[in-house]
């Protein structure tokens, strides 16, 4: 595994052990080509970041930001190490070691005088890989993450959210009004779904 392109391409990555399917170059090359110029100077947030792959790819091309979200601590040392090994730490750049429904709502908190969050805290694009997407019989946490009204906070109106699970498992989005499924990419037996917010500027 290895950052593909940018600044710091071609450098190889750490994968935490616990991390049993992490993102394919394959895969991750396909995504990236498919956002294009969207990546530049974009504030990205990777959820279930596992090796941070995701983000770190992101940055290489040119992302201004990044917050790595995961709950196990090997996976946020592995996260660190890449940041470090890859020399992609800056301003901006950080890693939550914590449940991502957790940092989603200590960061996009829901209240009465609030119904959403300051523009400068969401994000243009969100990656999201959870363990859980690729085992259909846990769908059930699929759906309590796309209806969490912080994830949908967490993204820019005209923001991209990049959500990859196991082929078979079908997405919880309802009729519309909540995600817009944009794309949708199978490589073997992962599928890329790209989805914007249901409010999303036409």
């Amino acid at each position: 595994m290895r950052i593909i392109a940018g600044n710091a391409g071609g450098i190889p990555l750490m994968v935490p052990r616990s991390l049993t399917r992490p993102t394919t170059d394959r895969v991750r090359e396909a995504v990236f080509s498919s956002l294009g110029d969207r990546v530049i100077d974009a504030a990205v947030l990777d959820l279930y970041a596992g090796s941070g792959a995701l983000g770190l790819e992101a940055l290489s091309r040119g992302a201004a930001r990044c917050t790595f979200v995961d709950h196990e601590r090997q996976a946020c040392d592995t996260i660190q190490s890449n940041l470090q090994k890859s020399r992609l730490e800056k301003a901006g750049v950080e890693v939550i070691c914590q449940q991502a429904r957790v940092f989603l709502s200590r960061r996009f908190p829901q209240s009465a005088e609030t119904e959403s969050p300051a523009i400068d805290r969401a994000h243009d694009l969100i990656f999201a890989d959870p363990p859980y997407a690729r085992d259909a019989e846990l769908e059930g946490e699929i759906t309590a993450l796309l209806s969490d009204r912080a994830l949908i906070d967490a993204l820019n109106p005209n923001g991209v959210f990049v959500f990859e699970s196991m082929a078979g498992v079908d997405l919880p989005l309802g009729d519309g009004s909540v995600w817009k499924l944009v794309r949708e990419k199978r490589y073997g037996d992962t599928v890329v779904n790209f989805l914007k917010r249901g409010d999303c500027p036409q």
